[in-house]
């Protein structure tokens, strides 16, 4: 027997524990002492099988053979890490106990155990849960090992997830591209479970945009002097005869015949509210909020976020586990804030006053046990970090995991929120301002908003219901309604994260959670990524936009393959098993069940290639009539029909085209 073996999920993660474990024995696939063996993976070292190792009736695309669905998934060791898999199936075979110590989310508990189902382990199972690699945390987690069974229903939610997807990318994929190359259009159409839909989502932005229409409408601001001698600006509330479902005037005419109307007007307060209002500091970061709020800042892509987090995890030991959908945590760890908040004192030499100001005994709304998931939201960690070893960009996300765990223990920031009502001529005006009472946590950091409301900040003069004011001058503000703005990567993660909001059909809305989305925390940077790499997404400046080969995709492919709200049903699904409320086996039969259906939809009603989206073959084949495509062979590129095997006829493209061609490059 080899004793206990510990199966991470990177070399970097082995190294922390088993130091602490105190395996000192190295060797080129593990460490290990004398009853303690901690081995790696290099992420997953398993793959699945592409379709023709299910048959070779797999290998040529055509509609005959579709749908392909296994009956028996099959798993492909990835060539590059063979000796490691080799290595590690050699140690789980010697092992009476095996704890699996992967990154504590779906994916790592997939890495792990498709590789002791490979083996067919049959030995006990234990799972190392760390919240952080800080040596604290490390040894915290081994002294509370959870039993196996607790954590297993990850696992099956991740082979869900990787079968669901190989069955609508294969097969939707090869659908689609074999019917539109029989109309011509010669490129790949790859769907993906979640790339489609959410390249869907900016496409129809960029609709949104384009077909935008601005409608002018006009503001009228008075400006207003009390008998002391102090001014303050008022704005028209036009009556709904003039005004659009916003309030706004969209007569011109009348706006001009108001601002006359109110010179030299009796001016009087009809009201005087004055609202005390209280925010909360704002909570902790997860992954996606930080991602959104880096963009925002520092115009830092999302998989930028990613990468640099991961790095302060897990080289720095800085900040718990990123990968989290959490913004809570466990009162369990209000305990650990005195600590927490020490070590930030000490990452700071010179003492930061903000933190020595803190009030650790202070509880926010931050911790509550009821809203943990399986990761509570990314703080610091109780080791103090070494800001010199860190990047500027590792220090920016640093500097804002550590602010928004600091303000948790600050008072609310409370203001006066201050509502004029004002009679002017018989046309109601009004002014609003803001008078801070406490700045609680603002001081530590300041925003201008309040519960999502922009507040004017400006202040107002004190006055009273009753009181008397003049006109001391107008202005008329001409304004356009704006467009919807283009999508950055930060407000497409959000988007993702919250794809119950944008859903108009009242069928799914009911199915749909309200945290409902597309891709998960540690997924959706690099589902953005990769629609940029294969060109549908292009990123200009801080914006995000669909190209022309994009827009093309979601043109052709039926609204049902595109549509968030049916992937985000799917991910909704995924979490039921996570949870244990649903089995793996009915969920993969449902995916099986609706990619069947969509198959023999494109089977039975070919593909509708939209006007304005170009056919790439625009010869015509002699012989049958059908679209014919360029082709390569040994000889060079020629014209094939694309009824081929039906239709073999052929011809050869001329020099002049050959020369078109090889300009194209």
């Amino acid at each position: 027997m080899a004793g206990i073996v510990y199966l991470c999920e990177k070399p970097s993660q082995a190294r922390d524990i088993a130091r602490i474990l105190g395996a000192t024995n190295k060797t080129k696939h593990y460490l290990s002492s004398s009853d303690v063996t901690v081995t790696w993976c290099f992420g997953h070292l398993l793959e699945m099988a592409s379709p023709d190792r299910y048959g070779e009736e797999y290998k040529k695309w055509t509609l005959e053979t579709l749908p392909i669905i296994p009956d028996q998934w099959r798993l492909d060791v990835r060539p590059k890490v063979k000796a490691q898999y080799k290595a590690i199936t050699q140690l789980v075979d010697k092992a009476g106990h095996v704890v699996v110590s992967t990154d504590a989310d779906r994916e790592g508990e997939t890495i792990a155990r498709e590789i002791l189902d490979c083996c067919r382990y049959q030995g006990q199972i234990s799972r190392l849960w760390l919240s952080a690699l800080d040596d604290a945390s490390i040894r915290y987690a081994l002294d509370n090992l959870k039993p196996g069974t607790e954590t297993e229903p990850l696992y099956h939610a991740g082979l869900g997830r990787a079968r669901a997807d190989w069955l609508v990318g294969m097969n939707l994929t090869r659908a689609y591209t074999v019917v539109a190359r029989t109309q011509g259009y010669d490129r790949l159409l790859p769907v993906g479970r979640v790339q489609t839909p959410t390249l869907r989502l900016v496409v129809d932005r960029d609709r949104e945009i384009k077909s935008f229409k601005p409608v002018p409408y006009w503001d009228l601001v008075a400006t207003l002097a009390t008998d002391g001698g102090e001014t303050f600006a008022a704005q028209w509330q036009p009556p709904a005869d003039v005004a659009d479902d916003k309030g706004r005037s969209l007569d011109e005419r009348t706006a001009r015949r108001m601002a006359q109307q109110i010179e030299d007007a009796a001016t009087r307060i009809t009201a005087a509210v004055t609202k005390r209002e209280r925010v909360a500091p704002p909570l902790p970061y997860d992954l996606g909020t930080l991602q959104q709020d880096a963009s925002k800042a520092a115009d830092m892509g999302a998989q930028t976020v990613l990468d640099t987090v991961q790095s302060l995890y897990e080289t720095h030991k800085a900040v718990t586990y990123p990968r989290t959908d959490c913004r809570y945590l466990p009162v369990s760890m209000f305990g650990e804030a005195a600590t927490v908040l020490d070590a930030m004192h000490r990452t700071y030499p010179d003492a930061d006053a903000a933190i020595a100001q803190a009030d650790s005994q202070r509880r926010s709304r931050a911790w509550d046990d009821t809203k943990i998931t399986a990761h509570h939201a990314i703080i610091p960690t109780t080791k103090h970090a070494d800001l010199s070893r860190m990047s500027a960009a590792e220090r920016r996300l640093y500097e804002m995991i550590r602010t928004r765990y600091l303000v948790q223990f600050y008072d609310d920031h409370k203001y006066d929120h201050i509502i004029l009502s004002i009679d002017i001529a018989g046309a109601t005006f009004r002014a609003t301002g803001k008078a801070v009472v406490v700045d609680g946590w603002k001081a530590v950091a300041a925003s201008n908003e309040a519960n999502g409301e922009k507040i004017n900040n400006a202040r107002l003069p004190a006055v009273s219901e009753g009181d008397v004011c003049r006109v001391a001058g107008t202005e008329i503000q001409a304004k356009q309604t704006r467009p919807p703005a283009h999508y950055t990567e930060g407000s497409l993660i959000a988007a993702m994260k919250n794809v119950a909001s944008m859903v108009s059909d009242d069928r799914l809305r009911k199915i749909l959670k309200d945290t409902a989305g597309l891709g998960t925390e540690a997924t959706r940077a690099g589902i953005i990524a990769t629609l940029i790499d294969r060109g549908f997404l292009a990123k200009k400046k801080k914006k995000l936009v669909s190209s022309d080969a994009g827009r093309a995709l979601i043109s052709i492919l039926p609204g049902a393959i595109t549509n968030p709200a049916t992937t985000a049903a799917w991910e909704q699904a995924l979490d039921e098993i996570s949870a244990g409320r649903i089995t793996l086996d009915d969920f993969v039969a449902r995916q099986a069940n609706w990619v069947c259906q969509a198959v023999d939809q494109v089977q039975q009603r070919g593909l509708n290639v939209p006007k304005g989206v170009e056919p790439t073959a625009q010869k015509k084949c002699p012989k049958c009539g059908k679209p014919m495509r360029k082709r390569t062979g040994q000889h060079g590129s020629f014209w094939g029909c694309t009824g081929y095997p039906d239709c073999t006829t052929t011809a050869q493209i001329g020099s002049k085209q050959r020369r078109k061609n090889a300009a194209k490059g």
